[in-house]
C-alpha cells in the first residue's frame, strides 16, 4: 500500500497546485490513500467550508488541521465530517474529532492529529500523553496508524517520533512549511520526517507574498500578511510505501513537484 502525506495547503494557490499535481502524482507512484493538511487553506489561516469540498473533489481520503483550525468560523459548519480531523490534544468537548480509522484495500488505516506545545501560543493538552491514550484505544482496530504532529520545534518533533517508535506506522510533521531531509525508518520500525512542507507558491515567505514578509520585518509594524499568488507553484509531501503482511513501512520518500 501507498500512502501520500501532502504539506500544508497555503490559500487558493495551494489548492490550485493540489487539483493540478494530485491525479499525476496518484497515478505515477500507484498511490492508494491521500492525507492533506488543510490549515492553512483559507487565505493562510483556518479553512473554509468550499476550501473543504475543492480539498475533498481531489479525491482526498483525511483532511488534517493544526492552529488555524478555527480561523475561519464556518468550520463549526462542518467540523464533524468524517473526512475532517483537528488537533486530538485540543481541550476536552472542544468540537471535532482528533482522530479517525478509514478502510483501504481491506485495510483499516487510523490517522490522527497533534498539535505541538513548544512555541505554540495555543492552550491544549500534552499532546505525547493524549497520543498513547488514542493508540491505547485503537491500537486493535486499526492496520496502520498515521500521525500529523502540526508543531514549531524540531526537537517535539523528534522526541515525538521516538516515543511513538514501534507505536504506530509513521510520524510526520506539518506547520512550518519547510520541508525537511531527514526522512528515516527509526529503530522499531516507525517511519518519521520532521516536516513535510508546504503546497503552494515556491518563491514565496512560507507561501506569502515576499514583499510583505520584507516590510515586516524591516519596520517592524503589524503589516497584514499577503498569500503570495504569483509565479511557479510547489507541492510538497511524503509517501510511505507500507507492507502488506507486516503493515510496516518499507520506505518513505520525500516529493517536492
Amino acid at each position: 500500500m501507498k500512502i501520500l502525506a501532502v504539506g500544508d495547503i497555503i490559500g487558493e494557490t495551494g489548492i490550485k497546485e493540489l487539483k493540478s499535481k494530485l491525479y499525476q502524482i496518484r497515478q505515477k507512484e500507484e498511490i492508494d490513500f491521500v492525507i492533506v493538511n488543510g490549515e492553512n487553506a483559507a487565505d493562510g489561516m483556518g479553512i473554509t467550508e468550499k476550501n473543504f469540498n475543492d480539498i475533498l473533489s481531489q479525491n482526498v481520503d483525511v483532511v488534517t488541521m493544526g492552529n488555524h483550525t478555527w480561523g475561519k468560523k464556518e468550520i463549526f459548519k462542518f467540523i464533524d465530517h468524517p473526512k475532517l480531523i483537528r488537533p486530538a490534544n485540543y481541550p476536552k468537548g472542544v468540537v471535532g474529532k482528533g482522530y479517525g480509522i478509514y478502510e483501504c484495500k481491506n485495510k483499516k488505516i487510523a490517522v490522527i492529529n497533534l498539535i505541538g506545545r513548544v512555541y505554540i501560543n495555543i492552550l491544549s493538552e500534552n499532546p505525547f500523553l493524549v497520543a498513547k491514550d488514542i493508540i491505547r484505544k485503537i491500537k486493535d482496530k486499526a492496520d496502520i496508524i498515521i500521525v500529523d504532529f502540526h508543531a514549531e520545534a524540531t526537537g517535539e518533533k523528534i522526541t515525538m517520533g521516538y516515543y511513538l517508535d514501534g507505536m504506530v506506522t509513521a510520524v510526520f510533521g506539518t506547520h512550518t512549511h519547510v520541508q525537511t531531509a531527514d526522512e528515516r525508518i527509526l529503530p522499531k520500525g516507525t517511519a518519521y520526517i520532521s516536516d513535510i512542507g508546504m503546497t503552494g507558491t515556491k518563491n514565496s515567505a512560507l507561501g506569502m507574498d515576499i514583499s510583505v514578509a520584507i516590510k515586516r520585518f524591516e519596520t517592524a509594524l503589524p503589516e497584514r500578511y499577503k498569500i503570495a499568488k504569483e509565479g511557479e507553484g510547489m507541492l510538497n509531501g511524503i509517501i510511505l510505501d507500507i507492507d502488506d503482511s507486516t503493515n510496516q513501512v518499507n520506505d518513505i520518500t520525500r516529493i517536492n513537484i
